[in-house]
């Protein structure tokens, strides 16, 4: 168990502080469960009145709730980003692997640094590159040519494919797949002609990678992934697609192939994104948002259907196969005032 004084932690989440710096904290936890030896937070302001009854050793807030407060306190800007950052400290998490497993198998042509954990029947192709730190976990597969850099983690049974570069400080969960082919073919007289997927996949650094997501090589060009990108489980990300820095994906989302989404965006769970378009920077797509053509403004777009009654939704669904019959119906009210104006 990692523990750290509230003044160290004080240190690492920029705040201040008030209360004894000696106490010592060894885990986060909510604020109607936290105790001894545990610090919380509040990031929703309606939990505000439950501050005085709290039992944490100690609180993060801003500095507005101070005097509701019994216990000691960092006060912060931001009591979410502080949170990420002391539980970034307090972490338990084990390594995906120590040191070289005797089962892994490791081409005489890769090269690694002296600091790089591989983990059990992982296998490393030829000419591959780990830098300092890298750790690879159990049943991972690195294809021929692959860099990977400073202090990336692979979890387990991640299958990155040849001729991929990952950035440094990267977390790539279990079971993901970097550099699968792209899905190109032509079609002859109904015979599916598969195009070779001869692009890579670039992944920058910082970027996060959720299990079970699939991220494929382009067809002549790369897939970019640019740096501090969050992609969500089980993502398809199609060939040649490029995603811009600081934007984040959510779970089951699919993005078809050769679409630019831009800088800071956020799209919520279960999109469909259609292929070649574009998306500005600092656009929001709510969850289950279906794009079919390019966003060029900031903003928040939303396309799914709310969930209702059973009951309802066949009425709303009823009334939305009549919509053609209705605006046929509609236009022929117009015209007919149009013509009685006239009279």
């Amino acid at each position: 168990m990692t523990a750290l004084t509230l003044a160290k932690l004080a240190e690492i989440a920029g705040a201040q502080l008030h209360g004894d710096g000696s106490v010592m904290i060894h885990s986060v936890a909510p604020m109607d469960r936290a105790g001894n030896g545990e610090i919380t937070f509040l990031s929703n302001v309606k939990y505000a009145k439950h501050l005085g009854e709290c039992k944490a050793s100690a609180v993060m807030v801003k500095a507005s709730q101070l005097e509701l407060c019994n216990t000691n306190v960092l006060v912060v800007d931001d009591p979410y980003v502080a949170y990420a950052k002391v539980a970034q400290a307090l972490d338990t998490t084990p390594a995906p692997a120590s040191d070289i497993a005797s089962s892994a198998v490791i081409d005489s042509s890769a090269t690694l640094a002296g600091s790089v954990s591989i983990g059990a029947n992982a296998v490393i192709e030829a000419d591959v590159e780990l830098a300092e730190g890298v750790i690879i976990g159990a049943g991972c597969f690195i294809g021929k040519g692959t860099k990977i850099g400073a202090n990336t983690k692979l979890w387990s049974n991640v299958s990155v494919y040849h001729d991929v570069r990952i950035g440094s400080d990267c977390l790539i969960q279990a079971n993901a797949v970097i550099g699968s082919d792209g899905f190109g073919y032509a079609n002859e007289k109904g015979e599916w002609v598969k195009i070779p997927q001869v692009g890579s996949v670039v992944i920058g650094n910082r970027v996060e990678i959720g299990s079970c997501t699939t991220i494929d090589r382009g067809a002549l060009d790369n897939t970019i992934i640019e740096d501090n990108v969050i992609l969500d489980n089980q993502l398809q990300v199609a060939h040649n697609v490029h995603i811009g820095y600081g934007t984040a994906i959510a779970g089951g989302t699919v993005v078809a192939g050769s679409t630019t989404i831009g800088k800071y965006c956020i799209i919520g769970g279960a999109c469909v994104i259609n292929g070649h378009i574009e998306i500005t920077d600092g656009v929001t797509i709510t969850g289950m948002g279906m794009v079919m053509r390019s966003i060029t403004e900031k903003g928040m777009y939303s396309s799914g259907i709310p969930l209702q009654a059973n009951k309802e939704w066949r009425k709303t669904a009823t009334r939305v196969h009549r919509i053609d019959e209705m605006n046929k119906r509609l236009k022929a009210v117009e015209k007919q005032l149009e013509q009685n104006e006239r009279v």
